[in-house]
């Protein structure tokens, strides 16, 4: 592949961050407040555990769109790199990417259990759609991540680039960049939210459909007796 090749794509690739970016930018930054003041604007959904979550998930999104996109839609399309010029800056994304990503996945997936245990026909499941028990679960939540985050204080710095002689901001630990690499991304971010909402979803669709069974012959009594 020729350089000028080489150097069109990759100018293509940054049109591509810096559209697509600013596009989810100004979308995330109009739409996330909408939905928390459609959230917080009726007391029923300020006293719903479901939409408790969602409310959190919200906060901890619009946060996620300064911290985690902008700083990646500067970087990549306009090769200004914030976590090379600030160690304060350096340590403090990867802590905040950790805790804005689990929490974000820890609340729909509490969200789709949440919905799992409304429709369960036993009555000793509703008990946890309680809006107490949602906060005592996110704030167990929010402490696991605060934990959790210590080790990217600790092991995320920058490093003096042996070739160029500039600062990089990266790993300073092998050990936690295995952990990262092998369980941290590809497992508690990625596929074990995804399996949680997947089967706690597809539960929730299996109960409606018992209880849409149950409903049937119920109508059709009483159609009947008409």
């Amino acid at each position: 592949m020729s350089s000028s090749t080489i150097a069109t794509l990759s100018i293509a690739g940054q049109q591509i961050v810096i559209c697509g970016g600013i596009f989810l930018f100004i979308t995330g930054v109009i739409g996330g407040p909408l939905m928390l003041i459609t959230l917080l604007s009726l007391r029923t959904f300020r006293e719903n555990s479901c939409a408790f979550y969602l409310i959190i998930m919200s906060i901890v999104n619009i946060l996620n769109l300064f911290i985690a996109l902008l700083t990646f839609i500067m970087t990549t399309g306009f090769g200004i790199n914030w976590l090379n010029m600030s160690r304060s800056f350096c340590k403090f994304r990867p802590f905040y990417l950790q805790f804005g990503n689990i929490m974000s996945f820890t609340c729909i997936c509490l969200a789709t259990i949440d919905q799992f245990f409304a429709t369960c026909s036993n009555q000793r499941w509703h008990q946890w759609n309680r809006i107490k028990i949602a906060k005592r679960l996110i704030l167990g939540a929010i402490l696991f991540c605060l934990l959790h985050g210590i080790p990217f204080l600790l092991y995320y710095d920058l490093n003096i680039s042996s070739t160029t002689g500039n600062s990089i901001c990266g790993f300073t630990n092998v050990i936690f960049q295995t952990y990262f690499n092998v369980f941290h991304f590809p497992v508690l971010i990625t596929s074990l939210p995804v399996f949680i909402i997947l089967l706690f979803g597809f539960l929730a669709y299996r109960n409606l459909q018992h209880i849409s069974h149950r409903a049937i012959p119920l109508v059709r009594r009483e159609l009947d007796k008409q």
